[in-house]
């Protein structure tokens, strides 16, 4: 769901609707806790899917509000069950543009443009754009989207995860020239860059007749938005 806080005094966007949300389908109730990996973070938060026991059916709180617009998707790479079901929500929601979907605060970004992604280090976006050519070295596979590689938006793979994302049929040293989006948190290395650890964060995207951009919107600086 949105985070709780904005940068200034300004609240996030739909904060408040997402707790409204949470109160309306779980406030009161009884819940049931699945877990699919690690049953905990680093800082001993739950790592587990909700159920909300509604007589004998239950409510999967995560898709519920990801269907109602209401959260991203962030996944762990020990933690990533019942995630392509999630994202196949998520991405209706977006098209149907439900909750946080109609806000420029959480909008999808543009690989190309590298200084919005500069000032949106330590945030966790989602970013699409395509690929100019992937290369390899210091231990990494590089997916870089312009020439410049020391400037521009690049994502990051471990060589130790390669066998993972080649394991769900996204051949890396294959997507130059393919359209892809990412997730994750945005650092600076040599630009703006996305680690990617897991095949969920990456998706493969079909051409786009109208171009590669995500359509503009009115310029505002975005953030994190903390996902189920």
């Amino acid at each position: 769901m949105p985070p709780l806080g904005f940068r200034g005094e300004d609240p996030w966007p739909l904060v408040e609707e997402a707790k409204e949300a949470l109160t309306r389908l779980a406030g009161g109730k009884q819940i049931e806790l699945r877990y699919g990996g690690n049953q905990t973070d680093r800082h001993g938060y739950a790592l587990a899917q909700v159920f909300v026991v509604d007589g004998a059916s239950r409510i999967w709180l995560q898709k519920e509000m990801v269907g109602e617009g209401l959260a991203r998707i962030y996944s762990f790479p020990d933690n990533r069950a019942c995630v392509r079901e999630l994202l196949a929500s998520e991405n209706d929601a977006r098209e149907k543009s439900l909750g946080l979907w109609a806000s420029p605060v959480y909008r999808i970004e543009s690989a190309e443009d590298v200084d919005r992604l500069g000032r949106l280090t330590q945030s966790y976006q989602l970013v699409e754009g395509r690929v100019l050519r992937v290369g390899e070295g210091a231990g990494r596979v590089y997916l870089n989207f312009t020439r410049d590689w020391k400037s521009d938006f690049t994502i990051a793979v471990a060589r130790k995860d390669v066998n993972a994302f080649t394991a769900e049929g996204i051949d890396l040293k294959a997507l130059a020239g393919k359209r892809v989006r990412v997730r994750g948190w945005v650092i600076w290395r040599n630009g703006p860059m996305i680690e990617a650890t897991h095949p969920e964060q990456i998706e493969l995207l079909a051409d786009d007749p109208k171009g590669d951009k995500p359509k503009p919107r009115p310029q505002q600086e975005s953030g994190p938005a903390i996902a189920l």
